[in-house]
């Protein structure tokens, strides 16, 4: 009689656990605010690109995906990235390998501190899965590997780093004479954050524009430990079921693009 209670109880459970979301989104004041709960999604996140510039939608549909949005920055005049991303353990996209970039008086002034912005990684320990969002350099632990990742920046949680990243730049006095990705301008915005060892999304749109500070608080009241951008202004985009944000207003067919995060 007991061993029938103890495989009926295990048999309620599975059920529960079965049909437990892990996708949970939330709207509110113009930001979605998407969590990833439990160890399973983790196996279903990855970060791909697209050999030409294409909409979120397209990827979204082209994929099945169940959830897609926008990662990296990318070159709009030759289609080539300027941030890396790893699918499937490999790099995919090396922005090195963009002339337009490596070639930019500016970007080659600074290089080694705009290829060591921040990027979201999914790693690998033996048989463990784990978020990360960290400098593209920071070494991995012993037996791990990334399996998938897209950097973006800047880094706003546990500490912002507009000027490390060189999204800001000021001069011997402290007046900014630079700003990339319209750090200081309020506009839509894509947010990845990690919380109690989920990961959390913000697709923050045209209804409620955020600075790169505000956004940084808004992580910070929602209790993130870590946090980061991706591309954000006419960039941010959402495709989750019948939910489909863009930041243009051309036809809402959405900027093309050329990074993205799916979920299969």
């Amino acid at each position: 009689m007991l061993k029938r209670v103890i495989i009926l109880f295990l048999m309620f459970f599975a059920g529960t656990f079965a049909y437990a979301k892990p996708i949970d989104v939330q709207e509110e004041n113009g930001i979605y605010h998407i969590t990833l709960k439990g160890n399973a999604v983790r196996k279903h996140i990855k970060f791909i690109l697209s050999p030409n510039l294409v909409t979120n939608k397209e990827i979204h549909t082209e994929n099945k995906s169940i959830l897609t949005i926008n990662t990296g920055f990318f070159d709009p005049k030759n289609g080539r990235t300027i941030s890396y991303i790893v699918t499937d353990g490999q790099v995919t996209e090396d922005p090195m390998l963009n002339d337009n970039f490596i070639f930019n008086p500016f970007v080659r002034e600074h290089l080694k501190e705009i290829l060591n912005r921040t990027e979201f990684r999914i790693i690998q320990c033996e048989k463990k899965l784990k978020y990360e969002i960290v400098p593209h350099d920071t070494p991995v632990g012993n037996n791990c590997t990334i399996t998938t990742s897209a950097q973006g920046g800047p880094m706003l949680l546990p500490e912002l780093r507009l000027e490390e990243e060189l999204f800001l730049v000021k001069d011997e006095d402290g007046n900014i004479i630079r700003q990339s990705a319209s750090m200081l301008d309020r506009v839509p915005r894509t947010i990845a954050g990690i919380k109690n060892d989920e990961m959390h999304i913000l697709i923050i749109t045209n209804k409620n524009p955020k600075t790169i500070y505000e956004a940084r608080d808004l992580c910070k009241s929602l209790g993130f430990e870590y946090a980061m951008a991706f591309d954000g202004g006419s960039s941010t985009s959402l495709d989750y079921k019948k939910i489909h944000v863009t930041s243009t207003q051309k036809l809402d067919t959405g900027r093309r693009l050329k990074s993205f995060m799916i979920i299969k």
